[in-house]
């Protein structure tokens, strides 16, 4: 009995070392994250996620493309384990229709086709990088994707949305070292992946943005549509800075290539396609 109590101490004793531990490392990690000199975490940097969710936010398998005669593998879609919370997005019953439809014809229906503006979360999660500036009262975001940006306002919640925008209008308040934003008035033609997963005009996101480390954010949000879900769901997914001394953001002017897509049936013929050759 004698021994048994004794390995039972010893058991909670190692526990509550390595509770310490961890929460030691936690905020050590937030400790190193840069800082300004209000002492608030600053994120100015190049940042990206590393995750799949941009071909489906849900978990899914791998799968052939929509053209494999003409592209074989390179049209393929990878399997992906998901970002979103709970594994599926909690559609109502209207809802999840329109996302079967989009689904069925996604490749000529995703917004980005027509190089639209992501909108948010999406633009947070594409395969892209994507710049923030920060200073105490606004905080810069400038996608590389469609060349997509957005301002935070931080503590001015009476600055409000006058109209619908494709990124929205943020909003934005420190939680100790967690930036929390609210990001309301988004049209409602953007998609979260390339699968058709929608949300409607009454969508708003809520984003935190916590460090992890010097190089990394944890980034959660929670998407709140009345109109299309049934309850709130989250996200979450981190980001790495980029840390390459001549990393920088590259023109990624996509509208010039949508032209064909969009108008290429009214196209005189014999006109070249693209910029003359120099």
């Amino acid at each position: 009995m004698k021994t048994l109590l004794q390995k039972l101490i010893s058991a909670t004793c190692l526990f509550s070392v390595l509770g310490l531990f961890v929460s030691t490392q936690v905020l050590a990690q937030a400790s190193a994250f840069p800082r300004t000199p209000s002492g608030k975490p600053d994120f100015s940097g190049i940042w990206q996620a590393m995750t799949s969710a941009h071909y489906n936010v849900e978990p899914h398998a791998a799968s052939e493309g929509p053209y494999p005669r003409l592209f074989g593998a390179l049209s393929a879609t990878p399997g992906g384990l998901g970002i979103v919370e709970g594994g599926r997005i909690p559609y109502n019953e209207q809802g999840r229709r329109q996302a079967d439809a989009n689904r069925a014809s996604a490749i000529e229906n995703d917004p980005m086709a027509k190089c639209y503006m992501p909108g948010v979360p999406r633009a947070n999660y594409m395969p892209f990088p994507f710049q923030i500036v920060q200073s105490t009262g606004v905080i810069l975001i400038a996608y590389e994707v469609a060349e997509a940006n957005r301002i935070l306002y931080v503590d001015q919640p009476d600055l409000e949305s006058q109209v619908d925008a494709w990124m929205g209008h943020s909003n934005a308040h420190w939680e100790g070292d967690t930036l929390v934003v609210r990001v309301s008035g988004q049209m409602p033609d953007t998609w979260f992946d390339r699968v058709g997963n929608h949300h409607s005009y009454e969508m708003v996101v809520e984003e935190r943005w916590s460090p992890a480390g010097p190089n990394h954010i944890n980034y959660e949000a929670t998407i709140t549509d009345a109109n299309t879900f049934t309850a709130p769901w989250t996200i979450s997914f981190p980001l790495y800075r980029h840390i390459g001394d001549s990393m920088q953001l590259l023109e990624f002017k996509c509208a010039e290539f949508a032209e064909e897509y969009l108008y290429g049936e009214w196209r005189k013929e014999g006109t070249p396609r693209g910029n003359p050759p120099q």
